[in-house]
């Protein structure tokens, strides 16, 4: 338990940005995975419109700090490769 009132504000202030931490970092795991999904199952024109969305919640997450940047860029890398892969066919 924190003793001094600037303690309890810290606390207070961890709390919260914990929480947009843990959805901002749901959100881009979902979306990930959502076009992973679309990739595997083959839906070109679907994995195509989520690409870009995808790309932009990645930039926004490495913005918040919550994706390193070189991460980032690997992520956008194989995603970008196996979407074009699918709609080169």
């Amino acid at each position: 338990m924190p003793n001094h009132k600037s303690a309890e504000k810290r606390d207070r202030q961890n709390a919260r940005r914990s929480e947009v931490n843990t959805a901002n970092r749901t959100r881009l795991r979902s979306q990930v995975k959502k076009l992973r999904l679309a990739v595997t199952s083959s839906k070109g024109e679907e994995a195509r419109a989520m690409h870009s969305d995808t790309i932009a919640l990645i930039d926004k997450a490495v913005q918040k700090g919550i994706l390193h940047r070189n991460a980032a860029a690997r992520h956008k890398s194989r995603l970008t490769l196996h979407v074009n892969k699918l709609t080169a066919k």
